[in-house]
């Protein structure tokens, strides 16, 4: 690893990341391989997850693929130097700021969507003019290995290296001095990568993430919000960093919403889900054990029926689900989706204030004013006003959490400044040098500096 690493910084000063040219030509390159490997990438992600073609397409290689279109068109203009505004202390001065690559990046990659949260990071790094070591997930293999037969036959190893492994490798990799760490995954690893990287003081990005609430008020139209529902909580069999995590409604509205629900389950779905081939399943043992554990909190709405054999769990709804169930102290992380019920909205949002603040927030209304309030007033990653999870899919919008559920943000020209140093340069004139800074003071100078710097 340290030869790896030694190899690549030295690539790396040898400037040769840096003219946008050679950039554009490898995103290029990688464009290439990932059309080429297109079909083994979806068998690869049916072997880990059991995903679709369809939704491989959709969810990963089609959104890796718009995250390099979007450098394509955009990175000549993004590399740019900057000329900003300069005072009046700064007379005659131009005020410039340069992005530079910040250097030798690990990005640590998640077994949910193994193939684009490779790509999107990795993608933005190498927009930005850094090189770049891959981790990808150990609970992914077959798609981790084609990763890195991808990467091998499109990148030098001092350019981009993929290293695979599980717990040991990590480990290694954090012992190493990186200019910068990206990590996508959970809350309790992504305090470890923290405190691994401040032993260098080495900045982060974590993509972390939480318990995403989904309001729907009164003014909702229930139908739609069901079949938005539906499709952003099953997604991948619920193994989605922001999907929906529970749901919020009035009283008066769980049994419309319910039924409505039940509906489009069977829709999207079909009447036995577990038999549906576009129907994926949970990532290993551990996890399905889980999940399973939690279909004994509240009452099971719909769904419910389990498959040990296939680590498959049913799209499903519980209701009568307290604060206090287990399925409301943790991230659920799989196809099982409470709905709790609210007296007043205030007292909902107070519920929501009271926890770390979600990587996502969703909510289905058509009132303006509350629209307005509750997403001026809860504090969360990012979310979707009458939809769930497509604010991710956008390379336009910045995607990253706060507080627990993350720190830093990428995509598109997120993700380019994420990954560069905005180095911030003013330049001076000769031919004028106005003597107020200098000693000796003087009360006209001192009147003139209360006068311009204020």
């Amino acid at each position: 690893m340290e030869e790896i690493l030694k190899q690549q910084r030295a690539f790396f000063e040898s400037g040769a990341t840096l003219p946008v040219k050679n950039r554009l030509n490898f995103l290029k390159k990688l464009r290439h391989a990932i059309q080429t490997h297109r079909d083994d990438i979806c068998q690869a992600l049916y072997q880990d997850l059991g995903k679709s073609e369809t939704e491989a397409y959709m969810c990963e290689i089609g959104m890796a693929l718009e995250e390099i279109a979007y450098f394509l068109k955009h990175l000549p203009s993004l590399a740019k130097d900057r000329t900003v505004r300069t005072p009046l202390s700064n007379f005659h001065a131009k005020s410039i700021i340069k992005f530079v690559p910040r250097g030798n990046v690990l990005i640590l990659s998640p077994w949910n969507y193994p193939f684009l949260l490779s790509m999107e990071p990795l993608v933005d790094a190498l927009a930005a003019g850094n090189t770049a070591v891959l981790k990808p997930s150990a609970y992914s293999p077959h798609t981790s290995a084609l990763i890195q037969k991808i990467i091998q036959e499109t990148f030098p190893p001092h350019y981009v290296e993929t290293v695979t492994g599980g717990r040991q490798e990590n480990q290694t990799l954090l012992t190493q001095k990186f200019d910068y760490i990206f990590f996508t995954g959970s809350t309790a690893v992504g305090k470890e990568v923290l405190r691994r990287a401040a032993e260098n003081l080495t900045p982060v990005t974590l993509e972390l993430g939480g318990k995403s609430p989904c309001l729907v008020d009164e003014t909702a139209d229930i139908a739609l919000a069901a079949r938005r529902i539906v499709f952003g909580k099953f997604l991948n069999c619920g193994q989605t960093c922001v999907a929906p995590d529970y749901i919020l409604c009035p009283e008066n509205l769980q049994q419309p919403l319910l039924a409505a629900l039940q509906r489009e389950i069977t829709r999207q779905f079909g009447p036995q889900p577990l038999a549906n081939p576009h129907y994926g399943k949970i990532i290993n043992e551990k996890h399905f054990q889980r999940l399973s554990a939690l279909l004994t909190c509240g009452k099971i709405a719909a769904g419910g029926k389990t498959s040990p054999a296939t680590l498959q769990i049913e799209p499903t709804v519980l209701t009568d689900v307290s604060w206090e169930d287990s399925a409301m102290q943790e991230e659920i992380f799989g196809p099982i989706l409470p709905i709790i019920t609210y007296s007043s909205l205030q007292e909902a949002l107070k519920k929501i204030e009271s926890r770390p603040h979600p990587l996502a927030l969703y909510l289905f209304s058509t009132d303006k004013k509350r629209i307005s309030q509750i997403t001026q007033q809860i504090r969360y990653g990012g979310g979707c006003i009458n939809d769930t999870i497509m604010h991710l899919s956008t390379p336009y919008l910045p995607f990253g959490g706060i507080g627990e559920s993350g720190m830093g943000c990428y995509h598109g020209k997120f993700g380019f400044e994420t990954f560069s140093h905005k180095k911030s340069i003013l330049c001076k004139r000769n031919w004028i040098d106005v003597p107020l800074r200098y000693q000796p003071y003087s009360r006209w100078k001192q009147w003139l500096l209360k006068h311009f710097l204020r």
